[in-house]
């Protein structure tokens, strides 16, 4: 029997190389061999992650298709391609209210065991609903931002986005930088950035926004200020700092709209002020995951190479030392988006 390497996640200061048998495949899956999956900011939340540990994580999978059911149609030996790991069904009520993430089939669904590993077998429903074929001139590492930017893509179309609106995003991680590239991308010109991290506000600088601010400073006033004395039409969270939550509440102009793309953990509560809100007409909008929409979108903008994606790879890290690579996703220091390579030599 073959085995495959895999990174089991106990939690964030514990991940495990292993040795498992290589999945079989019935005659509806294929065999991904895996090239290339990011690290992304939800796989070191650790409320979010552990209560289902040991587990191997990572959702944004590139690779070579190596093997193909003799059932399976439009797939082949050699292709390259991106896997989505949550497919919707399409046909339940929430999938034609255009709420694919909202699907149960979605939050159910996944390949096996996790694109942290060497191999994976990609179920019938995920064929047929869940690959995307790489274009010859995009390279693996590409690749594994179709998810994160098509999560990015469905947050900003939930909000409303407009050319014209001021947008503050607070946070400037992997997800603040592609919603300030994919802002650009759009026609906004007035883009702010708060964070606390020195080095992740001048990435923002570098990738295209406005303006950094440090995120401990009176947001509200430095907005004013900026701003001919309005607050942001958009704001968009991208941490699941409380801290976060409680200033965008406070930043958010007559008549726009709040987007929580990272929330707190559970116990959170936020104390929201739904008189002023009521009386400003001001919408507090949530986003999940992708739809396979948004990951087209994703893919037609990552295609046209306008957004700077191969600076935003700080680091390429062979499977056997993704312990750290989670360390450096969770210290958030000198890093931006860490990337495995499960079959690098």
């Amino acid at each position: 029997m073959k085995h495959l390497q895999a990174a089991f996640y106990y939690n964030n200061h514990d991940v495990r190389v292993e040795q498992i048998p290589v999945p079989s495949i019935s005659d509806d899956e294929a065999l991904l061999k895996v090239m290339a999956t990011g690290i992304c900011g939800s796989d070191v939340i650790e409320w979010y992650r552990v209560p289902k540990a040991p587990i191997v994580l990572g959702h944004e999978a590139t690779g070579v298709i190596d093997k193909v059911g003799s059932k399976v149609k439009g797939l082949k030996v050699g292709d390259r391609v991106f896997v989505s790991h949550h497919v919707p069904c399409n046909s339940c009520r929430y999938c034609k209210r255009g709420f694919h993430t909202a699907c149960h089939t979605l939050h159910t669904t996944n390949y096996y065991p996790g694109g942290f590993a060497q191999y994976i077998r990609i179920p019938k429903i995920n064929i047929e609903s869940g690959i995307y074929k790489l274009p010859d001139d995009m390279s693996f590492e590409e690749g594994t931002f179709i998810e994160p930017l098509a999560c990015v893509s469905r947050g900003q179309r939930l909000a409303g986005l407009q050319k014209e609106d001021t947008l503050l995003i607070i946070g400037s991680g992997i997800a603040g930088i592609l919603h300030v590239q994919l802002a650009q991308f759009k026609g906004l010109k007035n883009i702010i950035v708060a964070d606390i991290n020195p080095y992740r506000l001048e990435l923002a600088k570098k990738f295209g926004a406005t303006q950094a601010l440090n995120a401990k400073d009176n947001l509200p006033a430095k907005l004013k200020e900026l701003n001919n004395g309005h607050l942001a039409d958009q704001v968009i969270v991208c941490t699941g700092a409380t801290s976060a939550s409680l200033s965008a509440l406070d930043c958010v102009d007559n008549g726009g709209t709040i987007l929580f793309f990272a929330v707190p953990d559970p116990s959170v509560k936020l104390p929201v002020p739904i008189n002023q809100f009521w009386r400003n007409e001001i919408k507090m909008q949530t986003s999940y995951g992708a739809a396979p929409n948004d990951l087209e979108d994703s893919l037609r903008v990552l295609a046209t190479k306008k957004l700077n994606i191969q600076d935003m790879i700080t680091h390429k890290l062979p499977l056997s030392e993704a312990q750290e690579g989670f360390k450096l996703m969770t210290e958030a220091g000198q890093s931006l988006k860490v990337i495995l390579e499960p079959n690098r030599l």
